[in-house]
């Protein structure tokens, strides 16, 4: 059994497979822009996207032009659609996106020929309508108003043609242009778990004049249009390495970007940085209970503690200014591998444990939660002569406290920066090495029965 921090709205089997997204970093300026031609529909149209966040509090754009129409999340989170000469017609939504675990599916409607002001923009986030009102002092949406999206000018997928980008991944990225549809039309509700919205099969839709449907299957082409249109994006600062297997059908952990922690995230919350003397940590989004479970770290600095924590204990800590393996702020429930001097530290206390490691050397993580034992490898060898598959006997290992219950996984950094891979990296490993199930893509394969943390793989018990 499995338990997550930050719900996932992602379906562990589904008929349909999402095999690819793709992941934008703010600091890098990513993005995808095309400019269109002087065709299509400006009054009606479908946009349909799924996306998982990584930055919040700031403005993150979703889709910008070259004139003032563009949609974007705003400082407080809510999604804010902007239409119309001067900025004046703004729908925002109630609902605040601050899940940095979950995926989201956000489809907006637009048929600005409907008479009935309500009916000319819809959105829909997982499935559900949700609430849009007029933003004060601005006005509804103009009948018969011409908006400039991926019409006849430079439009932008991530960007808004200025200042403000996308942080996170987006997979799934349609644009029906002439046809108003609503959220089914790309998505439907689990049948054995009908809270679950899931992605369908896009493909057979008719995408209209200038509509696309971008998969993110072709690392060297994020860009490429699969609607049979070839609208295709150029790519402005993303690589091969930002096509990412975390999915809506596959939900791949990452760094609780929620969670309250001065550190710096990028690179889809994969990698943290602290940049000062003081210590500082974060956990994961995702939690176990029960079996075997395997990630990595590349450590880029100087000051790096990595390993495990107890969850319940864990509830409304300061993150500020601490660490978690090293003092006693969080009682006798951090367990971490410190690459200064090769000791595992608990409560204060320093272990003999292994070697000390370095800029990129490359941290294997394994936890068995059955028996409540945790190893590290560093370069591929388990360190101590460890022995994740000895079971019980424990050869090797770190021995965990017999009553927890619940184990996050943690870092502690300082004048350090880390990237982990949970099975979905930010780098380029030089070989990818999947666990038993088929799922991660890791430098060193995991031991027998140790699997990626991602929500295929929830509900297993680990080997």
């Amino acid at each position: 059994m499995a338990f997550l921090i930050g719900g996932a709205n992602s379906a562990a089997d589904t008929a349909f497979s999402v095999a690819n997204s793709c992941r934008f970093n703010f600091a890098d300026g990513a993005y995808l822009t095309k400019t269109f031609g002087a065709s299509g529909n400006q009054k009606t149209f479908t946009l349909s996207n799924w996306i998982k966040r990584s930055r919040l509090g700031d403005l993150v754009m979703l889709y910008g032009g070259a004139g003032s129409d563009a949609i974007y999340f705003t400082t407080s989170d809510e999604l804010l659609v902007i239409c119309g000469s001067g900025s004046d017609d703004r729908r925002q939504s109630t609902m605040k996106f601050r899940d940095v675990g979950a995926w989201y599916h956000i489809v907006l409607k637009f048929d600005t020929t409907q008479g009935t002001a309500a009916d000319r923009y819809t959105l829909y986030v997982n499935g559900v309508e949700a609430a849009t009102p007029v933003v004060s002092g601005k006005n509804e949406i103009t009948e018969d108003l011409d908006i400039d999206l991926f019409y006849d000018s430079a439009s932008y997928i991530g960007f808004d043609g200025s200042s403000d980008y996308f942080d996170g991944y987006m997979a799934e990225t349609v644009h029906i242009d002439g046809t108003a549809l609503a959220a089914s039309s790309f998505g439907e509700f689990d049948e054995d778990s009908p809270t679950i919205w899931k992605p369908i099969d896009v493909s057979g839709l008719t995408f209209g004049t200038n509509g696309f449907y971008l998969d993110y299957e072709d690392s060297g082409d994020l860009g490429d249009d699969e609607s049979g249109n070839t609208n295709d994006f150029t790519e402005t600062n993303l690589a091969a390495t930002d096509q990412a297997t975390d999915t809506p059908t596959n939900n791949f952990a990452t760094l609780n970007g929620v969670f309250n922690t001065p550190l710096t995230l990028a690179e889809g919350n994969l990698k943290a940085t602290e940049g000062s003397s003081v210590w500082n940590y974060i956990q994961g989004t995702i939690a176990v209970a029960s079996g075997k479970w395997y990630w990595e770290c590349k450590c880029k600095g100087d000051y790096l503690i990595l390993g495990v924590i107890d969850q319940d204990e864990a509830k409304g800590y300061a993150v500020n200014d601490r660490n978690p393996f090293s003092s006693t702020d969080i009682s006798t429930r951090g367990f971490g591998y410190y690459n200064g001097d090769g000791k595992y530290y608990s409560n204060g206390s320093g272990n003999t444990y292994g070697d000390t490691f370095a800029s990129d050397d490359i941290i294997g993580v394994a936890l068995d939660c059955d028996n409540k034992k945790l190893y590290f490898s560093k370069n591929g060898t388990f360190q101590d002569s460890g022995d994740p598959t000895s079971g019980a006997t424990g050869t090797g290992a770190i021995s965990l406290n017999s009553n927890t219950s619940l184990f996050g996984m943690a870092i502690a950094v300082q004048n350090n920066n880390t990237e982990v891979n949970f099975g979905s990296p930010s780098y380029a490993n030089s070989s990818d090495a999947a666990d038993a199930n088929g799922y991660g893509a890791f430098e060193y394969s995991p031991p027998s029965g140790y699997l990626s943390l991602c929500t295929k793989n929830l509900g297993s018990d680990g080997g």
